[in-house]
């Protein structure tokens, strides 16, 4: 079991203020797998020092030297890449070819994206007799997930180091591996000491703790709207910049002139994908009411193509819900469903045969679903697809806006006008059309109680940036 209870404070591994041991779990197998410490106030008061003294020197670093550390930490993150799969995979039941293929490409694909924006952005400039200047905001505080935990580490750090912050992470308590993992070559990195400082802990004792503290400036919080709630409340006294990335219940519009076949089978896939674990996945499928009954029967078919199995084996399949808390979560809002009377169209309570051990689940999708039901509100955080059927495409607009989120929104249709269209009428950050896939340099966020801020490429760096005017 490996051994990780130190935290990275001012360019040192160093020991808690006080012991307080946490067991991490392989859901796969549910056997334990490394030990973390809870840090503690005491501890982030250490961290927050020590990034608000590397910030006087690293604030006032030039580009150039920037794009050397950041070019060195992704040659380092490279070299260990097939490490972080495997952690990814173990501490998070990733399947290894996803965790290898999606999962750890995020930190490649994050880094090396602010690295390109950093050479070409625009620091500074004229406006009539006033020179627009664009700074550091200061000390940054991350609290990160644990569904995409580099994804969510690196579009946070990239960013943040390209524009001469400095900061405090506080990965998650239940998949932190990746994230020690990443502390170790940002050390490897030769970046100043303290301008990077990782503490592991909870929300309470350390992430309320960051959200609050009168010497961070800016806090960038991904995880549920309950939670980033809470943030948000503890930030509120020192008025800090806050950005978050919450939740969604993403709306996916097939009316009947899309490719029915291709549309369904790539909505099953890209909601079963990660196990479901995703914020944008596509849960709610809205399907035109004249082709509703050949959807239902192309998700049945293609739900029951999709496999589970073990993380350690090769190939597409989902692995375990991260924790036994989610895996009980989701058992619950499928029996709701059930008793809610939507029709099983496929899965449902229960593990997959086979797999007794490890908190796996059913590929689960309901069918005449309508838009009141809990599994249509509520984000479930699991394989499972809602399916409802809708008349006219100003049905389809309000049914798909019809949440309290607005994080993603996905449509099929025949007709470039109508995906105009309706495109431009969703609530949602984020539209894909056609089953289109984002890329790195696309801004990431949301609308509504999905969050505020942008994250990923180029427009990743506004929300750490201060603008000053110098007026001569």
């Amino acid at each position: 079991m490996k051994d990780l209870r130190k935290f990275y404070i001012d360019g040192q591994w160093v020991d808690p203020v006080q012991s307080n041991d946490l067991a991490v779990e392989n859901p796969a197998n549910e056997e334990l797998v490394a030990t973390i410490s809870l840090g503690a106030a005491a501890d982030v008061n250490l961290a927050v020092a020590a990034a608000r003294r590397a910030f006087l020197g690293f604030s006032q670093t030039s580009v150039d030297e920037r794009i050397a550390l950041m070019e060195k930490l992704l040659q380092i993150y490279m070299a260990r890449y097939d490490e972080m799969a495997v952690a990814i995979s173990v501490e998070m039941g990733a399947p290894i070819s996803f965790a290898t293929a999606a999962q750890a490409d995020c930190g490649r694909g994050h880094i090396s994206t602010a690295l390109e924006a950093l050479k070409q952005f625009e620091f500074e400039r004229q406006v009539g007799n006033t020179r627009i200047v664009k700074e550091a905001i200061g000390v940054c505080g991350f609290i990160t997930p644990w569904n995409w935990p580099i994804n969510q580490i690196s579009c946070k750090v990239a960013p943040a180091l390209a524009t001469g912050c400095t900061m405090v992470l506080k990965p998650s308590e239940i998949a932190p591996i990746s994230g020690y993992l990443f502390t170790e070559m940002m050390d490897q990195a030769g970046f100043p000491a303290g301008v990077y400082n990782m503490v592991n802990g909870d929300g309470p004792n350390v992430g309320a703790v960051i959200s609050s503290h009168p010497e961070v400036d800016m806090v960038s919080f991904t995880g549920s709207t309950r939670a980033g709630i809470l943030v948000a409340k503890a930030a509120a006294d020192t008025v800090k910049r806050v950005t978050q990335e919450l939740g969604g219940k993403s709306p996916n519009i097939i009316f009947e002139d899309a490719d029915l076949e291709k549309a369904v089978t790539a909505g099953i896939n890209h909601m079963m994908g990660n196990t479901g674990q995703s914020c944008n996945a596509p849960s709610r499928m809205l399907v035109q009411s004249s082709v509703y009954g050949k959807a239902l029967a192309i998700a049945k078919e293609a739900a029951a193509n999709v496999k589970v199995g073990q993380p350690t084996a090769e190939g597409w399949h989902l692995g375990p819900l991260s924790s036994r808390v989610q895996f009980d979560k989701v058992q619950s809002l499928i029996q709701t469903g059930i008793e809610e009377g939507a029709t099983l169209v496929a899965g449902g309570t229960g593990k997959p045969e086979g797999l007794e051990t490890g908190y796996f689940v059913k590929p689960t999708v309901f069918g005449h679903v309508n838009n009141e039901m809990t599994i249509a509100r509520e984000e479930i955080f699991g394989p499972v697809l809602t399916m409802i059927p809708f008349d006219s495409e100003e049905q389809a607009i309000e049914i798909a806006n019809d949440t309290p989120y607005g994080l993603a929104a996905y449509l099929s249709t025949g007709s470039e006008e109508r995906a105009t269209r309706v495109a431009g009428k969703l609530r949602a950050g984020m539209v894909s059309v056609n089953s289109a896939s984002q890329n790195y340099t696309a801004p990431f966020g949301g609308y509504k109680q999905s969050g505020n801020g942008r994250e990923w490429g180029e427009f990743g760096f506004d929300d750490f940036l201060e603008i000053k005017g110098i007026t001569v």
